[in-house]
């Protein structure tokens, strides 16, 4: 086989050095956050024999955000160094299932989490929502299980299409080239992003609906309190509450917009776009997971627990 020898390789030897550090410190200090999450709750797990409906989701969250980041690493420095292994039967197809299964896995977590926060925290006299909040305990278990299968479902079905999608392309053995072989795949998944376009719409839904109804509980538990001087723990959980809550809409709207971009940029061959729009979408489960840990005590106390430099530690207490 003839090597491939572009006259701008030797240009992108810079360009593709910086990208692989850019991936790895966002995915490496988003494994160690999303790592930390999951480390702690198992410590508690362990300790109390059992965990209660949020760690169960923060456990889960945590690890599906963990071996999101790790296999979207591994795809993307395959990409960027050792395209020629990438496209060997079957490493591609593996790849791209288990980062769909992960990344489904992540963003119904995620909706559940928001979910229950705003059962348990809101105040409402309708029948149906005070069934929910007596029962959401039971119903948690099976909001994972649901977003396991339907995360399993959508990993099968991603790796059935890149199959057929690749037993019908090219083999490209040119490093500059990758991101254009992956283009062209795209092409093909047009029904496929749809798909993944209605779960993340149902779930951004989910996320809408929950910030809005809490919103609207703690904008009328401040009115009923403003004849009360004293300040009651109720408002101090819908404040915290809201906080989550409206990072998750951040995150949520940041990757559906993001979903977006890469099915227009896929039509027209911007390759280079679209791993700048991976390169965001890599960035928030770190972050958002470092949010959700400043809005735990228990994780909270653990972290600024392990934090070598004091004024580390009041520097992030304060500003998160």
């Amino acid at each position: 086989m003839e090597a491939c020898h572009s006259p701008e390789q030797s240009n992108d030897t810079s360009y593709t050095a910086m990208a692989v550090a850019i991936v790895t410190l966002e995915t490496f200090a988003g494994m160690w956050i999303n790592a930390f999450i999951v480390s702690v709750i198992c410590m508690v797990w362990v300790k109390k024999k059992t965990l209660n409906s949020n760690e169960k989701i923060l456990l889960f969250l945590g690890s599906s955000r963990y071996w999101f980041l790790c296999i979207s690493w591994v795809y993307s420095f395959l990409s960027l160094i050792y395209p020629n292994y990438l496209y060997v039967h079957p490493i591609f197809q593996l790849l791209a299932s288990a980062r769909s299964f992960f990344n489904c896995s992540n963003l119904w977590c995620s909706a559940s989490l928001c979910v229950f926060y705003c059962i348990k925290i809101a105040n409402f006299r309708n029948s149906f929502f005070i069934y929910l909040k007596v029962k959401i305990d039971r119903i948690v278990p099976w909001l994972l299980l649901g977003s396991v299968l339907f995360s399993l479902v959508m990993g099968i079905t991603v790796y059935n299409i890149m199959d057929k999608a690749l037993s019908n392309s090219l083999n490209f053995t040119c490093q500059g080239r990758i991101w254009k072989s992956s283009i062209r795949i795209d092409q093909h998944l047009l029904p496929h992003y749809f798909i993944i376009g209605f779960g993340h719409a149902t779930s951004f839904t989910a996320v809408i609906l929950s910030a809005l109804l809490l919103l609207f509980s703690l904008w009328r538990h401040k009115r009923n309190m403003q004849t009360n001087s004293m300040k009651d723990l109720s408002m101090d959980a819908h404040i915290k509450a809201m906080k989550s809550i409206l990072s998750f809409f951040i995150m949520y709207s940041i990757n559906f917009i993001c979903l977006i971009l890469i099915l227009i940029y896929s039509m027209k061959n911007e390759s280079d776009l679209i791993f700048l729009i991976y390169l965001i979408q890599y960035t928030f489960p770190g972050l958002h997971s470092l949010v959700l840990i400043f809005s735990n005590p228990n994780l909270e106390k653990r972290l600024l627990g392990v934090l070598p430099c004091g004024k580390c530690k009041v520097f992030l207490k304060r500003e998160l």
